[in-house]
Formats: C-alpha cells, sequence, structure tokens
C-alpha cells in the first residue's frame, strides 16, 4: 500500500458544476485518491455565480475551503502548503497568478500546475496572459499536467520551458454516471449538455440546431448555460440553462444519442475529449461528435462513436438501427470503465508524482555532488 499523501489544491471550483467541465472530473480523481487513504484539501473562491448554484458545500473525500477573499486565507493556505507532499495550482483559479507567487516559497514537496484548458491557457499566453497564470511562472513548476495531450505536451516542454508535460484527460466516476430509468423531461433522440462558446457556436447550428429542423416531430434537449436569451430555438428543442451532476445520468439515459462539440483551440491542438465523453458513455449513450486529431486514440470511430461535420451525417446516424446504436454504445462504454475512470486518472496522477519526485531528487544529488566536487 502506498504512503498517504496530502495534495493541496487551488482550482476553480469543485463545488458546483455550473458552467464548467472542471467539478466533475476534479470530484471523480478526488474520491479515488480518498479511496486510496490520500487527503486532498481543495480551495475554491466563493463566488457568487457558484454560489448560488452549488452541488454542496462539504465533501467526505477531501477538505473544501471555500473563502471570499484571498488575504483573509492566505495565511492558513501557505501552512497547508508547508507540508504538503504535492501543491496544485489549476486554471481558470480566481487570482491563481498572485498565488502560485505567493504559496511558491512555502512549497517543499513537488509544485505541480494542472491545465483543465491548455490549448486556451497558451493562446491567451502567446498575445498576453491570463489571471490564472503568467509565463514566467510555468518554470515554476516540477509538472505541468494537461487536459489535453498530442503535440501540445511537446510544446509545453519545448516553446513554453516546462519541466515535464504530461497528459491528465477528463474522466468518470462510474459509482456516479450508469444507466438509469429515463425520465419524461429529457427524453429526446439528440440532447447536447456544453456551455456557450462563440467558437462553438457555428457548430452547434449547423449539427445540432439544424438536425432539429429538419426532423420537426422529434424531440432535442440542449443543457447549458450563459446561451443569449434573445434566442428563438426551433420548437422542437427544450433548453435547460442547468442540468445538476445528479441529474446528468437520467439526461443521457433519457437521449437516444448525444452529442460532443468540440471548442475551436482544443479542436486544433487535438487530444482533447470532453468529461462528458466518458460521463455519456458510462450511462450507455451513443455518442456523436465532430471530429478532432487523437479522437481514435480515446474511441474507435464507426466502432465506438459516430463522427459527424455535416447535417446530412447526423441525419442518417440518428436513423441508425436500435440494434447497432446498442451495440456502438456498449463498446464505449465497456472502453470508458477500463481506461476512463476517476480510479484510473488517479492512478496516473500517482505516477506522475512519483516520476516528478524522482526526477527533483536525483537532479537535487547531481546539484550536490557538483558542490561538493567544486
Amino acid at each position: 500500500m502506498e504512503a498517504p499523501l496530502k495534495i493541496v489544491i487551488f482550482g476553480l471550483t469543485l463545488s458546483s458544476s455550473w458552467g464548467n467541465g472542471h467539478a466533475t472530473p476534479y470530484r471523480a480523481i478526488l474520491r479515488a485518491l480518498h479511496r486510496r487513504g490520500h487527503r486532498v484539501i481543495f480551495y475554491e473562491k466563493d463566488v457568487p455565480y457558484y454560489e448560488l448554484r452549488r452541488d454542496f458545500q462539504d465533501c467526505y473525500y477531501c477538505d473544501l475551503i471555500l473563502y471570499r477573499d484571498w488575504d483573509e486565507i492566505r495565511a492558513r493556505a501557505i501552512n497547508d502548503v508547508r507540508d504538503a507532499d504535492a501543491v496544485i495550482n489549476a486554471s481558470y483559479c480566481p487570482d491563481g497568478a498572485r498565488i502560485i507567487d505567493e504559496v511558491a516559497n512555502a512549497v517543499s514537496g513537488l509544485h505541480v500546475f494542472y491545465d483543465l484548458d491548455t490549448p486556451i491557457t497558451l493562446a491567451n499566453l502567446a498575445v498576453g496572459s491570463v489571471e490564472y497564470l503568467r509565463r514566467d511562472q510555468i518554470l515554476y513548476f516540477d509538472l505541468y499536467l494537461s487536459f489535453t495531450g498530442g503535440k501540445i505536451l511537446q510544446e509545453l516542454e519545448q516553446h513554453w520551458g516546462a519541466h515535464c508535460a504530461r497528459p491528465l484527460y477528463g474522466c468518470v466516476d462510474p459509482e456516479v454516471y450508469g444507466r438509469v430509468p429515463e425520465e419524461q423531461e429529457f427524453r429526446c433522440l439528440l440532447s447536447y449538455m456544453g456551455t456557450h462558446a462563440t467558437d462553438r457556436q457555428e457548430k452547434l447550428n449547423h449539427v445540432f440546431l439544424e438536425a432539429a429542423r429538419q426532423l420537426p416531430s422529434e424531440q432535442f434537449v440542449l443543457a447549458g448555460s450563459l446561451y443569449p436569451r434573445e434566442w428563438k430555438w426551433p420548437h422542437n428543442v427544450r433548453h435547460f440553462d442547468h442540468v445538476a451532476p445528479r441529474q446528468h445520468p437520467a439526461l443521457y439515459s433519457s437521449s437516444s444519442f448525444t452529442l460532443n462539440l468540440t471548442r475551436g483551440d482544443m479542436a486544433r491542438g487535438g487530444h482533447c475529449p470532453s468529461g462528458r465523453f466518458f460521463e455519456a458513455a458510462a450511462c450507455g449513450t451513443p455518442i456523436i461528435s465532430d471530429w478532432f486529431d487523437g479522437l481514435d486514440t480515446f474511441f474507435r470511430p464507426g466502432k465506438e462513436i459516430a463522427v459527424v461535420n455535416e447535417p446530412q451525417q447526423v441525419l442518417s446516424i440518428l436513423k441508425m438501427p436500435e440494434q447497432d446504436r446498442a451495440t456502438m454504445a456498449w463498446r464505449a462504454r465497456a472502453r470508458t470503465l477500463a481506461e476512463h475512470t476517476g480510479d484510473g486518472r488517479a492512478q496516473q496522477l500517482l505516477g506522475y508524482l512519483r516520476e516528478a519526485a524522482s526526477r527533483k531528487h536525483s537532479f537535487r544529488s547531481r546539484l550536490i555532488g557538483m558542490e561538493a566536487a567544486s
């Protein structure tokens, strides 16, 4: 049995899944770490829009610290950092760049950055900065974890100076996501769950809304926040501003198919599976997706997932015989439970931490040897 670790995380949110894709993968990984005996402390800024849509205020699998102002919590946080085995600063953490600076000198273990938005982070750093990370801070970290993989990992190391870049993709907790009875309010031919994003809107209109227009007698469900209020949906599209995680299995189980659409920066980077992939697959719902490089390393197109670019392709897939649809969904579910669970990601995280610790120890030993020789 591995020695228990103390891990401190400064992230966007654990308590609310509203308008973000961070909370549910965090929960799956942290539950798995808890089952292995590790202690996690998660610092989350208590902002109004998450407070209004919070799934919980505390949880059994980690110490969740909600704070209004960093200055009020700073001393407590730094005290936690001092004896932590690993400190993880993460993307979109409010005041994240300042927090990185203020905890850096207190870190005695590993210092890690977890970027759940890597292509967006790097695109913004290339032309300026982001609130949660400065370019010079990348050098601080012993390990840079990325929600996307492929060529972006090499770019992080060779162009941005990351010491060690490794992928830590989205995941699912099978204890939370699984097949459940259908619910009438979510019953539809095709569902799509995703927050509004301008670089995804053309695809949404071209693939999802056009299919709804072409099939006026069928029902479609759009679940996601921040869509303009003035929009007029096709009459057969039901829009839910927010579907809480406890209702996700019901939404997926009530959908004959569900759709994945990838943001522009993510798609250009490739190897960027949304956590929704794995959640829907765990619920036994067949998935339709746009293409991005590396998609076939997670699911086999035509066997475990359907890939589309045009409305007519969507219409064709929506007519798939029920047995073929069930077979595709079963294959994706089996693949997900074997490769893409929170427990699997926790194992990967612990492996990366061991690798980074070994590298750091080796570097320090060489440095001590050099100093002795001189």
